[in-house]
């Protein structure tokens, strides 16, 4: 009898519009104070051309650039946070066509499963939403009930994300030839050659080019 097998996702860009960057201006902008919110909020938009700078150049540096703007953050109030963060602005950019996706790869038979660099915080009530088998996400390390800015490894970025589908196809017996991985961006190209259905969805123009020449199927949900 075959293994089974699982469908792996991407968050940012795949099945969401949204990213990194917004959900933690949605949380600066909700901030306890006019002034903390307001100078958070400013601070965010003017690094924004940092922050794309270091993702093009590689998704670890951005990931210990960008998860330093969270330090000194209460955990309550960013969990608080949460589930109004997924009703006012994360469901709302769900990509129409993902949840066809995901209904089409759940009849296949496949195990639904969200690999992504997003924070747990913002994930489980989207998981939850779309009825997601499993997900891992980025963890803040909190100190004391306050974020240090650091995240608890494994940091998912890049490589990490494609080590981490193998340790898991390996310990759920999954069949990773029978798997599909679904990405958006160049950075995850380890991911989507881990398994043997790889598919860009809303690519960028690496990315894109990339499935092109490998000739993998190419998906717009938007």
């Amino acid at each position: 009898m075959d293994k089974a097998a699982a469908a792996f996702y991407d968050l940012d860009g795949t099945l969401v519009r949204t990213n990194l960057v917004h959900a933690f201006a949605y949380n600066a902008r909700n901030q306890q104070g006019l002034w903390k919110s307001l100078t958070r909020t400013v601070s965010t938009l003017v690094s924004v051309p940092v922050f794309m700078a270091a993702d093009m150049y590689s998704r670890r540096l951005f990931n210990d650039l960008f998860f330093q703007r969270y330090r000194g953050e209460s955990e309550d109030r960013l969990r608080f946070l949460a589930d109004e963060l997924f009703d006012n602005a994360i469901r709302p950019s769900i990509f129409p066509g993902a949840y066809e996706l995901i209904d089409k790869s759940r009849r296949l038979g496949l195990r639904q499963v969200l690999v992504t660099g997003a924070l747990d915080l913002t994930v489980v009530p989207l998981a939850r939403h779309l009825g997601l088998d499993h997900y891992v996400t980025n963890r803040l390390e909190f100190v004391d009930g306050k974020a240090t800015g650091r995240l608890l490894p494994p940091v998912m970025a890049a490589a990490t994300k494609a080590s981490w589908i193998r340790t898991y196809a390996e310990k759920e017996g999954l069949n990773l030839s029978g798997c599909y991985s679904y990405s958006d961006s160049m950075s995850d190209l380890p991911m989507l050659s881990v398994v043997g259905h790889p598919t860009a969805v809303n690519p960028d123009f690496r990315l894109r080019n990339t499935a092109l020449q490998h000739d993998w199927p190419i998906l717009d949900l938007r």
